[in-house]
């Protein structure tokens, strides 16, 4: 996600958060935000550094996207900090909405994502994989507007 500064009455003006790749994975993301019960994210700093992407900072702002790329939500970065994969906790897994209260089920479906071929591509990386000791950037934030 990119950090921004602008008022959340200008939606368009806000930087993109966009959550996973078009699709299903995404769709059920944005509606988890929607309905308050994602309120954690977890990216890869090997993806922000890849794409030149300066990480999310608190306070900052973004509209978040649903596959069609149409803004649907604004919402608010309130912490962000980075770990080691090894370290996530299972508080900031819950949060992220997915149903998963189980850290192994968490890294699972994470590290079945991050090893995607669709990830790989966007890394442009074909074998990329992720260890205990790869670092993520753990995010938090709360819901500003539902644009719907």
């Amino acid at each position: 996600m990119t950090t921004g500064s602008t008022s959340p009455t200008d939606p368009e003006a806000l930087p993109k958060a966009e959550f996973s790749f078009p699709g299903p994975l995404r769709d059920q993301l944005v509606a988890a935000i929607l309905d308050g019960s994602k309120t954690s994210t977890t990216g890869l700093l090997a993806d922000y550094e890849h794409c030149g992407e300066p990480l999310p900072e608190v306070g900052s702002l973004a509209a978040v996207a649903d596959s069609t790329d149409r803004r649907v939500a604004v919402i608010e970065v309130t912490d962000v900090r980075l770990s080691r994969l090894a370290d996530v906790d299972l508080p900031h897994a819950i949060d992220e909405g997915e149903g998963l209260n189980a850290l192994a089920d968490w890294r699972a479906v994470h590290e079945k994502y991050w090893h995607s071929p669709e990830m790989r591509r966007s890394l442009d990386d074909s074998t990329f994989t992720v260890s205990d000791e790869t670092t993520v950037v753990l995010q938090r934030f709360h819901l500003i507007t539902d644009l719907r």
